[in-house]
Formats: C-alpha cells, structure tokens, sequence
C-alpha cells in the first residue's frame, strides 16, 4: 500500500439553466469541487473531496497547489493504511514525531483554512483506498453501521413566499419527510424571512420536518427577531443563524430560543466544533468531510456529538465524494439520525460518478460497495478541468 501519487484537480461544470438558482452567494451558474486522487504501487486508487467554499462555487486553485506541492512530497513512499499517522505528520508538519511521542498537537500555522480543506481530501482518499484494498464500505472500517437504513431530507428551497410551499412539496412528492429552506439576507428582511417560512409551514402541514439555513447572515438581533417570528412554526433546526467567527453570539441565539439550533459545515477541525459545544451555541453538529479535516475528524466530531448528546447530521452539500464520506459517517455514528441530499443543480452528484446515488422513497440505504462505492467519470473529468 505505498504511495506512488497524489493528485488535485479543480473541476468547474456549468449548472443547467433551468436548475439554477439565487441565494446570499447570489446567482449559482457553476459547481466547482477539488477532486484528490490517491494511487498506490498496485494501481489501486482512491478517491476524496476537498472545499473551497461550503456553497456550490469556489475557486480551488489553492487547494491544487496545497495538495500537489505542499502534501503530495509528504505522502510518497508513505504507507496509505497508516491513515491516522498521515493526518498527524500533515497536520503538525516537521513537529509531527513531537506530536506523536506526547500525544497531543504541535500543529502548523495552516491548521485552519484551506490547508485543512485539502487534508480532507486526501484523508477521504486514503479511506477510500482502505476500504477497497479491504474489499468492506467504509463504514465497517468506522465501526460498522448502527441502522439498515437512514431518512434523508431534501435540501433546497430558495424561492419566495408565494412559491415556496410549491416547492418544497415537489420534494415532498418525492419521498422526503423532511425539507430545508434557505432564509437570511437573500430575504433583504427579516419580515421576509418569517413570511417565507410561515408559508412553507403552511403548505407542508404539521408532519414533514422543516428546516431553515441563514447561511450564517443573520445578525444576533435579526436571528433573535426571526426565531419569534417562527417559534409557532415546529422547526426541527435553525441552521447558522449567524456569523461562524461569533460563536457567542450563536450561543446568545440558542439560549433565546426553543428552535434547535444547528452549525458545524464552516468549521475546521475537532477542536473548533469542541469551542461550539463549551460555550452551548448548539443543538446539531454538522461537520463537513471535504473541510473539518476528512472522514478522520468528522468521526471525532461525531464522537463529540454522542458524548454530548447532541444530534450530528453533517453536511454533505457537494459532490457524490463527500456526500458519500458524510453518508459513510452518519451510517457509523450513533447521534446521527438523518442525511442531507442535494436537491439543488449538482451535476458534481449525478454525472462526475459511473454509480447512481438516489434516496429511495426518502431514504438512504446503509453503504455496502467496497470503500465510497464510487469510480469517477473521466471523460466528465477531463472535460472539466480547470488550469491552475
């Protein structure tokens, strides 16, 4: 299992028109993903994800070079099962032998920020490749699975109130017993925002979980102001209802509120989801495989969540690569209960892989095919490449 290579590749696929949408990033046109490419000495290759932003576009070029010139001279030679071990020598750099005799962290000065990023997804990549040279899903690799089978909510709903019950019920039409609406400063007000939701409740009924994304825009007073707003409308989470540099202030919003307050997909590492737990700013942890530091850290988060008694739903808002890292964990931990699936434009889901991903009837069966179960297109590789 030594490694031969290590690869980065900025991927930019147009949206189709009729998919697109507005939001806070303003109008979506493109999906961008960093695809890592692991090869060993037998040519078995895996494969991960790496973020340059949470949404749907990103400029990756940084995370090429991050993983190409800065990891890629670690990793040659390197044993790929050795995958703890890796990410310690990544993470503490030329102090990673200190590290490992003391058992704790003497961590670079990019152990934040995009260097993490691609960490992640070289760390997915070496999970894949394990899983494959194991012949087992990841997840046996986690531990095993805790269910047979998981639901699945639909994520989307950006359009206005006048719409928006229209919208979320064709998810609805689909199987999912849960749906997510974008709100926050894409609704210039917070009145809009109430409005939107109180609409979405309405055309929903009591049954179907809802759930709300400010995408981290509110302000404390706003997010305060909203969550009276909706108070009577039976949310299942508010998601980043502020900034994520204010975690007081996300704290100041929980403790305002009976909502259950939800954030994690903008963090990196262990330890910054550890700082949102200490000063209780929330109710839902969601760690994102392609940024907290791989399928390595979201399992730590996931542990964090079971110690706390805290759900874990992560985030898996990007390609079938780290939806199926994210898929893959919350299989594996006890505190999730429900999955995330993509219901915005995502070509990065649909045709940058050979296999199909689907929720059947709203849910999500356990992984079965060895590592992700997934193998790129390459044509749809090459085809979208982008120069660094």
């Amino acid at each position: 299992m030594k490694i031969t290579n290590v690869e980065a590749f900025w991927l930019r696929c147009p949206i189709p028109k009729e998919k697109q949408h507005f939001s806070d990033y303003g109008l979506l046109t493109n999906f961008d993903m960093t695809l890592v490419v692991i090869t060993t000495e037998s040519g078995l290759q895996g494969f991960g994800e790496a973020k340059a932003a949470v949404g749907s576009s990103g400029e990756c070029a940084s995370i090429v070079t991050c993983v190409e010139n800065e990891i890629k001279p670690l990793l040659i030679g390197k044993d790929a099962r050795h995958i703890s071990r890796i990410w310690e020598h990544i993470y503490n750099g030329t102090r990673d032998h200190y590290a490992l005799s003391r058992g704790r962290k003497f961590p670079i000065l990019g152990r934040r920020g995009l260097t993490v990023s691609a960490m992640s997804g070289v760390d997915t990549a070496l999970w894949d490749l394990k899983g494959k040279a194991l012949g087992v899903p990841v997840v046996e690799l986690l531990g095993g699975t805790c269910r047979d089978k998981m639901p699945a909510y639909a994520s989307g709903g950006w359009a206005k109130a006048d719409k928006i019950g229209e919208q979320l019920l064709s998810y609805v039409s689909k199987g999912f017993q849960g749906v997510k609406m974008r709100v926050g400063i894409m609704d210039l007000t917070v009145k809009e925002s109430i409005k939107r939701v109180r609409a979405a409740r309405e055309a929903l009924g009591d049954d179907i979980k809802l759930m709300t994304d400010a995408h981290g825009t509110f302000s404390v007073p706003e997010a305060k102001q909203f969550c009276r707003g909706v108070e009577d409308c039976n949310l299942y989470w508010f998601e980043e209802p502020i900034s994520p540099d204010n975690r007081h202030g996300t704290a100041e919003v929980r403790a305002s509120t009976s909502i259950p307050i939800a954030a994690g997909e903008s963090e990196y590492t262990a330890f910054d989801v550890r700082d949102l737990i200490e000063v209780r700013a929330l109710d839902i942890v969601q760690p994102d495989s392609a940024i907290i530091g791989g399928i390595t850290e979201a399992m730590r988060v996931a542990h964090l969540a079971h110690t706390y008694q805290l759900e874990l739903a992560p985030h898996c808002w990007g390609s079938a690569f780290s939806f199926m890292a994210g898929v893959n964990v919350a299989f594996a931990a006890p505190a999730a209960t429900i999955i995330e699936f993509s219901l915005g434009g995502n070509p990065m889901m649909y045709d940058l892989v050979n296999e199909k991903i689907e929720a059947i009837d709203g849910m999500i069966d356990a992984p079965k095919s060895p590592g992700l179960g997934l193998t790129p297109n390459w044509d749809f590789v090459k085809e979208f490449k982008q120069k660094v």
